[in-house]
């Protein structure tokens, strides 16, 4: 017990401190976005409208259960990405908030857990090679989950997170968390005195 317990340590140690740059690819990656009100939608589909789609497929869209909208506009853009009515090579898939808003603490410890084994179970179904994040709540247990089965040698997931455009000197919460426990392989910026405050991200300009 002792032994494994020493390779897991040692393997959360390789990950967080010891990430090198991505190995080159030839084939797409099969690539989990997540999507989120307040924003963070109409932010990432921005993003996605400047990168090369072909080189990330099939995608899998995040959604919070309570999120009417990000579903829908995703199909759209799909739709416009595509030219067809009928796009093909992603799908939707939604998973619980961790908190609603106005939720209290106490008991969103319950609910953050039952969201956390949510994204357990997506994680591992889609196995996801690339995940894409720029700040909802709902990409904390996606990361969470992408980053234990990659200690444990079960995926290869790569996550990306792209901090948001209205973010000058301050990180948002979930940027932190990501940032602070080394979860995400490189954290993108888009002000370069983001960049100067936290050394660690990359300071990429303005991206959309």
């Amino acid at each position: 017990m002792l032994g494994l317990t020493a390779v897991l340590v040692l393997r959360v140690l390789t990950l967080m401190f010891g990430k090198g740059p991505a190995p080159k690819r030839s084939q797409p990656a099969k690539t989990m976005v997540v999507l989120g009100s307040g924003g963070h939608t109409a932010e990432m589909l921005m993003l996605m409208d400047s990168m090369g789609r072909e080189r990330y497929g099939p995608r899998t869209y995040v959604v919070a259960a309570t999120d009417a909208m990000s579903g829908g506009k995703a199909l759209a853009r799909e739709r416009t990405w595509q030219k067809t009515d009928s796009p093909t090579g992603f799908g939707v898939v939604q998973i619980p908030r961790s908190r609603e808003v106005g939720q209290s603490y106490l008991t969103s410890v319950a609910t953050t857990l039952y969201s956390l084994a949510f994204a357990f179970r997506i994680v591992l179904r889609e196995r996801p090679e690339l995940v894409l994040v720029n700040g909802p709540g709902t990409c904390i247990p996606i990361c969470a989950a992408a980053f234990t089965y990659r200690v444990l040698g079960l995926t290869h997931t790569q996550i990306v997170y792209v901090e948001s455009i209205a973010r000058t000197r301050r990180f948002s919460l979930s940027a932190k968390l990501l940032y602070h426990l080394r979860m995400a392989d490189i954290l993108f910026v888009q002000w370069e005195a983001l960049a100067k405050t936290y050394p660690r991200a990359v300071y990429a300009g303005r991206l959309y």
